[in-house]
C-alpha cells in the first residue's frame, strides 16, 4: 500500500484496547481524535470511509463509449488533438497505465478504495472489541457495524470489477487472480498480502454483504443517501447477484430496493429531463441530478475528479460511440428525426430527452457529453486565486440501474413480458421531457415484436447490437434461447449503456457479457478487444507491483498496425 495509507492506518491502530464499557484507560492522549472511544466517533470515521476517487473516466476510456478523434472517420476526416495526459493514451489502448497515478487513474482507484476499507476495518475492530467485552452491542452500534461491513464488501467488489476478470462461477474463479481482501487494520510498516483467487474474493464479498444487510438501519443517518441506507444496500445486493448470475436473489433485492414487488417504480424515475430550461450553469445540472431529495438516488458518493475537464480532446463520445448512446435510435423512438439546416443538410436520430442537457467542449465535432452524469462542483480553497478541488458526485446506485437490473433478472427467470414491462417504464420516463408534448406520434410503445425487429431482424448499426457471450463468460443454469429472449437482452444492455454513460459501468457490462469490439487508434492504428482478453483485467498499479504484489498476466500484447502512439497526427 502507499505510504500515506500506511500512516493513516497506523493512526487508527491506537484503538486497540479501547472499550465503550467503561474500562479505565491510563494516561491522557495528546490527540483525542485517534481514540475511537464512542459510537459518534465511529460514525464520523465512516463518513470518510467511502471511496473518494471516481472510477468513471478510465473505465469509460477503455469501453466502446469513447473513440479517437485523431483516427479517420468514414469521410477520412481526423484531427490533431492532444489527450489530457499520456495516461489517457494508455487506458484507451488497454495498456498498463504508468503515466498517471493521480486523479482519475487506476492507482487512485486502488488507493482510495483500500483507504476506505481501512476506515471500515478500524470501526469493525473497535466494535469487535466492545462486543467481546460487553457481550452485546446496542441498536446504534449494530447499525454502524452493518454500514462498515457494507462499505468493506462494496469497496472490494468494485476493486474486483476493475482489477480482476469478471465473475465466472466457482470452478473458473478458482483459477483466476483475486484482490487482497483486507479484514484488519494494518499494524506493520510494510505488510505483504497475497491476492488469493477470485473465488476467495467473491466468497468474502458475499459474506460481508449478507452479514451486513439485516443490520442496516436508516434511523441513524441525518442524510441517508450519503450512506449505505436500506435501499442502497438492496441495490448493491442486486448488482452483486446480477454479476454472479443468481437471478432469483437479484430479483428479490431489486424488489426490496423499491420497497416491494408490488411497488410501481415509475415514481422513482429521473425527472431531470423536465427541468433543463432552469439550468444556467453546468453545475446546476449536477446539483439537480445528484440531489438528496430525488427518489431515483439511492446512494450518493462525492468524489475528486477532473473528468469533465478531459472532454474536448483526443478521446470523446463521437461517431459510433455517439450514435449508439446519446444520439441513439431504439425500437421506441426510431422514427424521431431531428433535421439539420432547415431540412437541407441531412438528419440524425436522437432521443429528444437529451436535448438541452448535452454539451460539447471545443467544437461540436470533437464530441458530446451528457452533463447530468458528469457535472462538476468546484470547491474553492482560495477564491481570489481561483484554486480548489474538482468534485463529481456519483449517483452510485439509482432506481434506473435497479429497474434495468430487474428486467435482466426477469428475462433469465423466464418472465419475458415482465422484462419488457420494466424496459417500458424506463423508456416512457424519457418521453416526459422538455419539448416532447407535440411529439407523441414519433414514439411507439415497446413490444417484443419491435424489439426483435430492431435488434435481431435487422442490424441497427453503430455497434449497438454486439454479440453477447455471457454463457461463455459465466455458465449458469439460466440460459436464453435465440430470437425474442436474445433481442430483449440486447435491448437491456443498450438501455443500460445509455442510462449509465460517463459512469464507467459500461466497462463492467462489456466484461460480464463477454462483448468484443474493434478500435481505431491514431492515423492507421487498429486493435481488437476479445471475449477473454487478458487486458479486461486492468493491471495492478506499478507502485503496488514494485512493492511485491503479483500482477495480472498479460502474455504478449497484440501488435498495433502502424501505430502512431503518443504523437500528433500530421496532415
Amino acid at each position: 500500500m502507499k505510504a500515506n495509507k500506511i500512516i493513516y492506518t497506523l493512526s487508527v491502530a491506537a484503538v486497540l484496547g479501547l472499550s465503550s464499557c467503561g474500562s479505565d484507560f491510563l494516561g491522557t492522549p495528546t490527540d483525542s481524535r485517534v481514540e475511537l472511544d464512542s459510537t459518534d466517533k465511529l460514525r464520523m470515521l465512516l463518513v470518510s470511509s467511502y471511496p473518494q476517487t471516481n472510477y468513471a473516466w478510465p473505465c469509460e476510456l477503455m469501453s466502446d463509449n469513447m473513440e479517437d478523434n485523431n483516427s479517420p472517420d468514414d469521410d477520412g476526416l481526423r484531427y490533431n488533438l492532444t489527450s489530457y495526459d499520456r495516461g489517457d493514451d494508455e487506458m484507451f489502448r488497454w495498456e498498463v497505465c504508468v503515466s498517471n497515478t493521480s486523479t482519475d487513474s487506476p492507482s487512485s482507484i486502488w488507493e482510495s478504495h483500500y483507504n476506505a476499507i481501512a476506515g471500515a476495518n478500524a470501526v469493525l475492530q473497535v466494535l469487535d472489541k466492545w462486543e467481546s467485552e460487553c457481550k452485546k452491542l446496542d441498536a446504534e452500534q449494530i447499525a454502524v457495524k452493518g454500514e462498515a461491513l457494507m462499505i468493506r464488501s462494496y469497496c472490494h467488489f468494485m476493486l474486483a470489477q476493475v482489477f480482476c476478470h469478471p465473475y465466472r462461477g466457482d470452478e473458473n474463479n478458482a483459477s483466476l487472480l483475486g484482490i487482497p481482501y483486507i479484514k484488519k487494520p494494518e499494524t506493520t510498516v510494510k505488510p505483504y498480502y497475497q491476492r488469493g483467487t477470485l473465488k476467495e474474493t467473491y466468497d468474502n464479498i458475499r459474506t460481508d454483504l449478507e452479514t451486513a444487510l439485516p443490520l442496516i438501519d436508516n434511523s441513524i443517518y441525518e442524510i441517508p443517501k450519503y450512506h449505505f441506507n436500506k435501499a442502497a444496500a438492496e441495490a448493491y445486493a442486486a448488482r452483486f447477484y446480477l454479476y454472479t448470475r443468481e437471478y432469483d436473489k437479484c430479483l428479490e433485492h431489486c424488489n426490496n430496493a423499491f420497497g416491494g414487488a408490488d411497488v410501481d417504480p415509475s415514481s422513482f424515475m429521473n425527472t431531470y429531463f423536465q427541468n433543463t430550461s432552469n439550468f444556467y450553469e453546468l453545475a446546476d445540472h449536477g446539483k439537480f441530478n445528484q440531489g438528496t431529495d430525488k427518489a431515483r438516488n439511492f446512494l450518493l458518493i462525492p468524489t475528486y475528479s477532473i473528468a469533465l475537464r478531459r472532454f474536448g480532446g483526443r478521446y470523446a463520445v463521437i461517431r459510433d460511440a455517439l450514435n449508439s448512446t446519446l444520439h441513439s435510435s431504439s425500437p421506441s423512438w426510431k422514427e424521431y428525426v431531428l433535421t439539420l439546416k432547415g431540412g437541407k443538410g441531412g438528419s440524425f436520430t436522437m432521443h429528444p430527452c437529451f436535448m438541452g442537457c448535452m454539451y460539447f467542449s471545443g467544437k461540436s465535432e470533437y464530441g458530446s457529453f451528457y452533463v447530468g452524469n458528469i457535472s462538476e462542483q468546484f470547491e474553492y480553497t482560495n477564491k481570489i486565486a481561483g484554486i480548489g478541488y474538482c468534485h463529481v458526485t456519483r449517483s452510485e446506485f439509482t432506481s434506473e440501474e435497479v429497474l434495468l437490473t430487474r428486467a435482466e433478472a426477469k428475462l433469465f427467470l423466464g418472465d419475458i413480458n415482465g422484462a419488457v414491462a420494466d424496459l417500458s417504464i424506463w423508456e416512457k420516463s424519457r418521453r416526459d421531457c422538455m419539448g416532447t408534448e407535440t411529439l407523441g406520434d414519433y414514439f411507439e410503445d415497446l413490444t417484443i415484436d419491435n424489439i426483435r425487429e430492431f435488434y435481431v431482424d435487422s442490424d441497427p448499426g453503430y455497434g449497438i447490437a454486439k454479440t453477447i457471450n455471457i454463457d461463455m463468460i459465466c455458465p449458469s443454469q439460466w440460459t436464453l434461447g435465440a430470437g425474442e429472449p436474445t433481442a430483449v437482452l440486447q435491448c437491456i444492455q443498450h438501455f443500460r449503456r445509455i442510462e449509465m454513460i460517463h459512469t464507467g459501468m459500461r466497462w463492467f457490462d462489456i466484461k460480464r457479457l463477454g462483448l468484443e469490439f474493434d478500435r481505431k487508434i491514431g492515423k492507421d492504428g487498429k486493435d481488437h478487444l476479445g471475449i477473454f482478453d487478458e487486458r479486461k483485467a486492468v493491471q495492478i498499479p506499478a507502485e503496488i507491483v514494485a512493492a511485491g504484489m503479483q500482477q495480472n498476466p498479460r502474455g504478449t500484447d497484440p501488435e498495433l498496425q502502424s501505430s502512431s502512439s503518443y504523437v500528433f497526427v500530421g496532415k
